[in-house]
C-alpha cells in the first residue's frame, strides 16, 4: 500500500485547522449576552421579575376575578425587591375559607423568594393560585412603570388605593403623584351594569378632574352618585397614604396635607398610613393610623364588623383598641376581653400599617 508523504500529511493537516477556526468565527452567535454587554446593551430583563429601579413603598395590584371571588396582591418594596406580599382580597365563605388559609401564606412565601411572578401553584387552590398571580403580574408591571417614571420624569410615583366596597360594587382608584401634586387621576374599578353604568360614566370623570384640581382626597361627592363618590374618596385616600415618606407626595396626602408644624418654629412630617383590610370571621377589620416623629398620634378603625351582635362589640372595642395603638405606640397590643377576634383582625391591620412606615 502506498504510503502518504509527510510533508503532504502537513499540509493538509494545516489547511483543515485554519478552515475549523474560519468556520468556528463564522459561527459566533449574534444573541451571545457577552457580545451584547461589550457592545453597551443590557441583556433583557426576564418577564415577571421585580423591577430594580429603586422602588419604594406598597404596590397593590388590581383584582383578578375568579371562579369562587376576587383575588388581589399587595406588595412591599424596598430599592426594588419585595419585601412583603399579601393578599387583600382572596375568596371566602364555605370551604374556600380553608383554602384561602392554606395557600396564600405559601403563595406569599414564594414571591418573597422568587421576586417574580413566576410561582408554582399550590395544589387543590389553582383558582385562587391563577388569580394572585395575575394579580401579582400587574403590581410588577405598576412597580415597574413606577421605576421609570422615577428615573425619567423626576420621581412621579404610580399609586393604587385599596378596593372601597359599596353598596352598587367596588370602587379603586389609582393616582400620579409628581412633585407632590396629583397629576392624574383614574377609577381602575367602579359600579358597573344596569343604572350604575351611566351613574358611574357621570361621575367618575368628574371625580378624577377633581382629585387632580384639590391635590387630595378633600373633594366633593357628585350629585346622584353619592355611594361611588364615598368609595372613589375612601380609595383615593389610601392611594395617597402609600407615598413614601420624603417623596413630596406626602403633601398629597388627604386635608391637612403632608406637614405639621413643629415646636421652635420647625416642621414634622406627618403621614396618614392605611393597613390592609383583616378578614376576620365576623367581618373585615382595616385601621388607620396618622404617625407624626415617630409616633402615633391618632388610630381609627376605618372598617369594622358590623351587622347584629357586631355592632355592640366593636362600639365596645374599637375605641379601645385605638387608644392602646395610641398609647403602645407599635401593635403589640393586649386583645380586648370578648372581642378576640376583632382584635386580632386590629393588629393585623394595623401592623401593615405600620409597615408602610418602615417601623
Amino acid at each position: 500500500m502506498r504510503k502518504s508523504h509527510p510533508v503532504r500529511r502537513a499540509v493538509l493537516a494545516g489547511a483543515a485547522t485554519v478552515s475549523g477556526i474560519v468556520l468556528l468565527l463564522s459561527l459566533k452567535p449574534a444573541s451571545d449576552p457577552g457580545s451584547a454587554q461589550a457592545a453597551g446593551q443590557a441583556p433583557p430583563a426576564a418577564a415577571g421579575q421585580a423591577p430594580q429601579g429603586g422602588v419604594n413603598g406598597a404596590v397593590t395590584g388590581d383584582a383578578a376575578q375568579t371562579q369562587y371571588g376576587a383575588v388581589q396582591v399587595r406588595l412591599t418594596m424596598s430599592n426594588g425587591k419585595i419585601t412583603q406580599a399579601e393578599a387583600v382580597q382572596a375568596p371566602k365563605g364555605g370551604r374556600s375559607d380553608q383554602i384561602t388559609a392554606s395557600s396564600v401564606p405559601r403563595l406569599n412565601q414564594a414571591v418573597v423568594a422568587a421576586q417574580s411572578a413566576e410561582i408554582d401553584a399550590v395544589s387543590g387552590a389553582t383558582y385562587t393560585s391563577a388569580g394572585y398571580k395575575k394579580s401579582l403580574q400587574s403590581a410588577l408591571d405598576k412597580a415597574k412603570t413606577s421605576a421609570g417614571g422615577q428615573q425619567g420624569s423626576g420621581g412621579a410615583q404610580t399609586l393604587t388605593g385599596d378596593v372601597a366596597q359599596t353598596q352598587y360594587g367596588p370602587v379603586q382608584v389609582r393616582v400620579t403623584v409628581a412633585g407632590g401634586k396629583i397629576t392624574k387621576a383614574e377609577a381602575v374599578q367602579a359600579p358597573k351594569g344596569g343604572r350604575s353604568d351611566q351613574i358611574t360614566a357621570n361621575s367618575v370623570p368628574r371625580l378624577n378632574q377633581a382629585a387632580v384640581a384639590a391635590g387630595t382626597a378633600d373633594i366633593d361627592a357628585v350629585s346622584g352618585a353619592t355611594y361611588t363618590s364615598a368609595g372613589y374618596k375612601k380609595s383615593l385616600q389610601s392611594a395617597l397614604d402609600k407615598a413614601p415618606a420624603g417623596s413630596g407626595s406626602s403633601q398629597a396626602a388627604g386635608s391637612g396635607g403632608g406637614q405639621a408644624a413643629g415646636s421652635g418654629g420647625g416642621q414634622a412630617a406627618t403621614r396618614t398610613l392605611t393597613g390592609s383590610v383583616a378578614q376576620t370571621q365576623y367581618g373585615p377589620v382595616q385601621v388607620r393610623v396618622t404617625v407624626a416623629g415617630g409616633k402615633i398620634t391618632k388610630a381609627e378603625a376605618v372598617q369594622a364588623p358590623k351587622g347584629g351582635r357586631s355592632d355592640q362589640i366593636t362600639a365596645n372595642s374599637v375605641p379601645r383598641l385605638n387608644q392602646a395603638a395610641v398609647a403602645a405606640g407599635t401593635a403589640d397590643i393586649d386583645a380586648v376581653s370578648g372581642a378576640t377576634y376583632t382584635s386580632a383582625g386590629y393588629k393585623k391591620s394595623l401592623q401593615s400599617a405600620l409597615d408602610q412606615a418602615g417601623g
